[in-house]
C-alpha cells in the first residue's frame, strides 16, 4: 500500500538505510526486535523485515502487514530524526493487536531512553538473572 501524502513516516527502501539502522539501538519484544538510529532527516523512517526463517511468503507477508498496522497505530509516538526497523518475529502472528502496539509503544520509549510514570522504573521488564548476579573471581559479577 502506498504511503499517502498524509503519511507523518517515510518509507525505508535502501540496503544502507537497513544497515545503519542495524548500527543503533536494538530493543528485542515477543513479536519483533525494533533497531533504532538517528538520522539527519526530520521525518522519522520506518522499514520491515522478515527472515525466511520465520515462515513461507504468505506469513512473513501477514507480519509485515501487521507490523505497518501496528507502527500506524503508534506514529505519534515515533521521534523525529529518527529511523527505524522491525523485524517480525513468528509470534507477531498470534499476539493481540493492542498487545504488540502496547509492545511497541514500550520498546520506543527503552530505545530513547525515557520510560513514562506508568512504565515505572522498567524493573518488571528486566531478567531478573542480570540483577541477580554473584560476584565471579575477579569479583566483577559473571557473565
Amino acid at each position: 500500500m502506498p504511503d499517502t501524502p498524509a503519511s507523518p513516516t517515510r518509507r525505508l527502501k535502501k540496503r544502507a538505510q537497513f544497515l545503519k539502522a542495524a548500527r543503533g539501538t536494538k530493543v528485542a519484544r515477543r513479536g519483533f526486535v525494533l533497531q533504532a538510529v538517528a538520522v539527519a532527516d526530520p521525518q522519522p523512517g520506518v522499514g520491515y523485515t522478515v527472515t525466511k526463517k520465520v515462515g513461507n511468503a504468505p506469513e512473513r507477508n501477514r507480519i509485515k502487514r501487521r507490523l505497518r498496522e501496528v507502527v500506524r497505530a503508534s506514529a505519534t509516538r515515533l521521534v523525529a530524526g529518527h529511523d527505524y526497523v522491525l523485524i517480525g518475529r513468528r509470534e507477531s502472528l498470534t499476539e493481540p493487536f493492542a498487545a504488540l502496539v502496547e509492545d511497541l509503544e514500550k520498546a520506543l520509549r527503552r530505545a530513547h531512553g525515557t520510560q513514562s510514570a506508568k512504565a515505572g522504573n522498567g524493573a518488571a521488564e528486566r531478567d531478573p538473572s542480570e540483577t541477580t548476579r554473584a560476584p565471579g573471581p575477579s569479583g566483577h559479577p559473571e557473565q
